[in-house]
């Protein structure tokens, strides 16, 4: 399945790949093109599991399609084992920003894990100038080719390590070199946002905004525990606060439903959910509503007035883009181009931007999609 599957779909007349689109939950080393994985691993002898790029392909989305998050996490070693020198980390993320561009993405914020790359040797403020650099570079290029987009690094500390503190402050330190917010990824059952509170301490001290995976591999408990003690401004995934509703009733297309306290609490303060509908699919998330893209609580949520926003979360583990999430979803729910466009108004809404920066990327939207 190549990334490209929906590349040229239509809505309405309207290719959904031309449409201005912002991308909060996206992960550097899952999003590593198969043939540069290829070409890094021969220059520093790493064995790969295939080596052709389009069989690279096809294994990692076999592998990932194993119903659990730890699963899914493993295939990440073939991609950070070829992250670990500077030139790399310049290469993958200047290609990481092209192919968000070529995606019609204007903002993007990219995700990773400094604590990941430092086998050959880099420091972690070196890590991040190198990401940083290829940021730069591919918005450059980016420009030149006539496209506009800007790009921001989450820092993601590892929940099951004890760096997380480390992590932050180095967030912190780099606030005006192009991060722009913090976060904690990795095995989320068992390892709940608790367990790094001197990490959040900091990081609220500091007013750096923070997203926490969270209602992904765990529930509601996860998610109490991302606002409580990581005091998120978004929740990474967060599909599962589905857990924390009950229909009551349902008639037709009309559905009544109980809220719990945590539920409401997230919808009636709109905190951003980073739904990825083909991840949550993958992992497992959404296994207990079902296994088809149909089955996925995205609608439900969205119809409930939760502040739904479309993500990719792994482009290269997927097999996917933000333009063909966006057609899985219009094809699963039977949305239009009101409902894409309102997607990408809470996503910009919920970037970690000035008001008035996000307030540019909404008329952005609106301007383009008015197109």
């Amino acid at each position: 399945m190549s990334i490209d599957q929906n590349a040229d779909r239509k809505v309405q007349g309207v290719s959904l790949r031309s449409l201005p689109k912002v991308s909060l939950h996206d992960h550097l080393d899952g999003a590593v093109r198969p043939a540069t994985i290829i070409e890094l691993a021969d220059q520093v002898g790493v064995q790969t599991p295939a080596h052709d790029a389009e069989a690279l392909r096809r294994w990692f989305a076999e592998n990932c399609d194993s119903g659990s998050l730890v699963e899914y996490l493993k295939t990440f070693d073939v991609t950070s084992s070829v992250m670990q020198t500077e030139q790399a980390l310049i290469r993958v993320t200047r290609e990481f920003v092209a192919d968000l561009a070529a995606d019609g993405v204007i903002y993007g914020e990219v995700r990773w894990a400094p604590e990941l790359h430092l086998a050959g040797g880099l420091s972690p403020q070196q890590a991040v100038n190198a990401v940083q650099r290829g940021i730069e570079e591919g918005e450059d290029e980016a420009d030149a080719a006539g496209h506009s987009i800007r790009m921001g690094q989450i820092l993601s500390a590892l929940r099951h390590t004890d760096r997380s503190l480390e992590i932050a402050r180095l967030a912190v330190a780099n606030r005006e070199r192009g991060v722009v917010g913090f976060d904690i990824a990795g095995p989320e059952d068992g390892f709940p946002a608790s367990g790094h509170r001197a990490a959040f301490d900091h990081l609220a001290a500091e007013f750096m905004p923070v997203t926490v995976h969270a209602g992904e591999a765990a529930g509601a408990a996860s998610i109490r525990s991302a606002l409580l003690d990581g005091r998120a401004l978004r929740l990474g995934h967060g599909v599962r606060i589905a857990e924390d509703l009950q229909i009551v009733e349902r008639e037709g297309d009309e559905v009544q439903v109980q809220f719990g306290d945590l539920a409401r609490w997230v919808r009636d303060r709109e905190i951003p959910l980073e739904l990825s509908p083909s991840s949550n699919l993958q992992t497992g998330a959404i296994a207990q509503w079902g296994d088809e893209l149909a089955d996925h609580p995205f609608d439900l949520l969205y119809q409930l007035g939760f502040a739904v926003t479309v993500n990719v979360d792994n482009r290269t583990m997927s097999a996917t883009s933000l333009t063909r999430e966006l057609g899985l979803l219009v094809d699963a729910f039977d949305y239009d181009l009101d409902d894409l466009e309102t997607f990408q108004f809470n996503a910009a809404s919920a970037a970690f931007l000035p008001v008035e920066e996000r307030e540019e990327l909404v008329e952005m939207i609106s301007e383009g999609f008015g197109r």
